[in-house]
């Protein structure tokens, strides 16, 4: 009797280990100047660390495509529109180019990867930025020159411009991108619940066993976050930040995220997050949160809603925090 007992005991035991979940499985990289995490929740090791793998190599690719700085396809690209060429280029550049095209147009053009040299001129085509503000006069004539998105133009897999000053930065692009190819990548591996944050840029899959995704909303100038959010599946958040790439000078801080009407680093914010939902939710989430934070608070509902975003966290460069109604509902 004892024996039985015993043996139904190990039963028990082994068919309360078979039913349990897989754990989680993470890993880390470093891609894009940044930090990048992929978390998988309830898949078998093997095919979680399969399928994380495939996501990191991808990360790989689109970083050594997109590079505005070294050699890359797009810098090669660049090249070729400086001299005024037709450049032939692979139709999956050609698709993100239309892309990001459609969504700069969308933004006024304050989102505007075209502006690679002005962000060349502030020092941020290097892994750390210089700590030098420009000559005003050399900042002027590259606003004069008016690079715009709208001034690429394509046929087929060709593309050129008639603006030669057109150079491209996809650095607001890029991540939210990634976001979305991971997720395409996790589901044709059978990955059915998934986390994956770029730098801050998070998209979710699923959820982790019975209860969201839950991540943290980086403060700008504290350690430690702002507030923390619950992620549902295909749900993405983008921020836009002044607390990452940027040098100091006399006191003054200059970040990466350049405002093409004046040239300058924008400085009306400390930091914008968006959450988006959808088709695209990880590109549309990077690329929205830009023309919020260069167009500053005073319009920044009206600018929201007039993108279609209606969830938003931001911390204005007085410190202030604005959230939106449907955010705020969604903060913990």
């Amino acid at each position: 009797m004892n024996v039985a007992r015993h043996g139904l005991g190990l039963l028990l035991l082994w068919l309360l280990t078979a039913c349990s979940p897989p754990p989680l499985v993470q890993q880390q990289s470093y891609v894009f100047g940044t930090l990048v995490e992929v978390s998988v929740y309830g898949a078998p090791r093997e095919q979680a660390q399969a399928a994380v793998s495939a996501v990191l190599a991808r990360f790989d690719e689109l970083h050594r495509m997109l590079h505005a700085w070294q050699p890359s396809e797009l810098s090669r690209l660049n090249t070729g529109l400086a001299q005024g060429q037709r450049v032939t280029v692979t139709p999956e550049l050609a698709a993100m180019l239309r892309d990001a095209q459609a969504l700069s147009i969308q933004s006024g053009d304050l989102f505007n990867p075209a502006i690679g040299e002005l962000i060349a001129l502030w020092g941020f085509h290097a892994d750390t930025p210089q700590a030098r503000v420009p000559d005003a006069a050399a900042i002027a004539r590259r606003v004069r020159a008016a690079p715009r998105m709208g001034g690429l133009q394509f046929e087929d897999n060709t593309v050129w411009s008639r603006n030669p000053a057109v150079q491209l930065d996809l650095g607001g692009y890029a991540k939210g991108r990634a976001l979305d190819e991971a997720v395409d990548i996790l589901k044709a591996r059978g990955i059915h619940h998934a986390l994956v944050n770029i730098g801050g840029n998070v998209i979710a899959l699923g959820s982790h066993g019975d209860r969201p995704w839950r991540v943290g909303i980086q403060h700008p100038r504290k350690p430690g976050t702002l507030a923390t959010l619950d992620l549902h599946d295909g749900e993405a958040i983008g921020t836009s930040g002044d607390y990452q790439r940027y040098f100091e000078v006399a006191g003054q801080r200059y970040s990466h995220l350049i405002d093409p009407r004046t040239g300058s680093p924008a400085t009306g914010m400390q930091s914008v997050t968006v959450l988006v939902s959808g088709k695209h939710a990880g590109t549309r989430s990077d690329a929205l949160s830009k023309p919020l934070f260069i167009d500053a608070a005073t319009r920044l509902a009206d600018h929201a809603a007039q993108l279609g975003v209606a969830d938003y966290l931001a911390v204005d460069a007085a410190g202030r925090i604005h959230v939106s109604p449907a955010m705020k509902a969604r903060l913990r």
